[in-house]
């Protein structure tokens, strides 16, 4: 999440919040996307989360962070959930393969960066 986190984002600032968060971790997950079935408000907004191993969650993106409230997409049943500061611990937490995918793309980058010296 940005500084700014003690502020209230309108519903469509919370989309493009939740883009640039999928955007961002898509090549690390088989798929994340904003909910269509939970309403979206101007505090919160919900993500739909499939790991690389396969695992679905239902994951809530408020002003608070980031936490995992279904384990299943569109599912808000689970009570008294961890939050996460940023989408990266939350992987971190819930997803091994993410560990290793984000670790390659990043030792990739650094010879990328060698090759080009």
């Amino acid at each position: 999440m940005r500084d700014d986190v003690d502020r209230v984002l309108d519903t469509e600032q919370w989309r493009l919040e939740a883009q640039a968060i999928i955007n961002d971790v898509k090549e690390h997950v088989q798929d994340l996307r904003v909910s269509e079935r939970l309403t979206s408000t101007n505090q919160i907004i919900y993500l739909n989360l499939i790991t690389l191993e396969g695992l679905r969650f239902c994951v809530e993106l408020s002003a608070a962070g980031f936490a995992i409230v279904g384990n299943q997409h569109d599912d808000t049943s689970n009570t008294g959930h961890e939050r996460f500061e940023t989408p990266y611990g939350l992987l971190n937490f819930v997803s091994p393969q993410y560990r290793s995918s984000f670790g390659n793309a990043l030792l990739d980058k650094l010879k990328e960066l060698s090759d080009k010296q």
